[in-house]
C-alpha cells in the first residue's frame, strides 16, 4: 500500500514561512481593528448638548408653541375686506384650479360660460348659498359677502366675464367693521 493518501502539502515549507505565519495571525487583525477603531473616533463630532446651549437654541425652546406658524388678529379691529384674487387663492382655490366635484375651472371659457349667461346676480347668490357640492362662500363663513362677490368677479372675468368688480358702500363697511 502507499502513504500518499496520508500526504498532505502546504503553503508553509520552512520554519521563517511558519513564524511570518503566526505573526501575521496576530498583527492583521489587531491592524484591522485599530483602523476600524480610528475610522469610527475620527469623525469630527459635536459634543451631546453642546449646541443646545446656545441663545438661539435656548430661545426656540422656550418660545410659545402658538408663535409657529400663527398670526394673531385683533377681534375688535374693523375688519379689511380682501381683495378676489386673495378670497379666490385662499377658498376657492381648492376646488376651482383642480375641478373638483364638477367645479368650472378658474379661466375655462367653456365651463364658465353657462354660469356667465346666467347672469351677475345669479352666480353670486349660488356662491353666498351654496350650490351642489359647492357650501355657502367656498366653505369660509368669515367672508363678507362683498368679498365673496369679489371673488365671483375675478373667475368669471378670467373666463370671458364682464362683470364690474363690486363697490364697498360705507353702510356696508361699517357693517363689516361691526362684524
Amino acid at each position: 500500500m502507499s502513504d500518499s493518501h496520508n500526504q498532505h502539502e502546504t503553503a508553509i515549507k520552512t520554519p521563517k514561512q511558519l513564524i511570518v505565519a503566526v505573526v501575521a495571525g496576530f498583527l492583521v487583525p489587531i491592524l484591522i481593528i485599530v483602523l476600524l477603531v480610528k475610522y469610527v473616533s475620527s469623525d469630527n463630532k459635536v459634543g451631546a448638548g453642546s449646541a443646545g446651549q446656545t441663545p438661539d437654541a435656548i430661545a426656540a425652546r422656550i418660545s410659545p408653541v402658538a408663535n409657529e406658524g400663527f398670526t394673531f388678529v385683533d377681534a375688535s379691529a374693523p375688519k379689511t375686506l380682501q381683495s378676489g384674487e386673495a378670497v379666490y387663492n385662499a377658498a376657492c382655490a381648492a376646488c376651482h384650479a383642480t375641478g373638483a366635484a364638477g367645479s368650472p375651472k378658474f379661466g375655462d371659457a367653456g365651463a364658465w360660460g353657462p354660469r356667465i349667461a346666467q347672469g351677475y346676480d345669479t352666480v353670486l347668490k349660488h356662491a353666498i348659498e351654496g350650490i351642489r357640492a359647492m357650501p355657502a362662500k367656498g366653505g369660509n363663513p368669515d367672508l363678507d359677502n362683498v368679498e365673496v362677490a369679489r371673488a365671483v368677479v375675478h373667475m368669471a372675468n378670467a373666463s370671458g366675464g364682464k362683470f364690474k368688480e363690486p363697490e364697498v358702500k360705507a353702510a356696508a363697511a361699517a357693517d363689516a367693521s361691526a362684524k
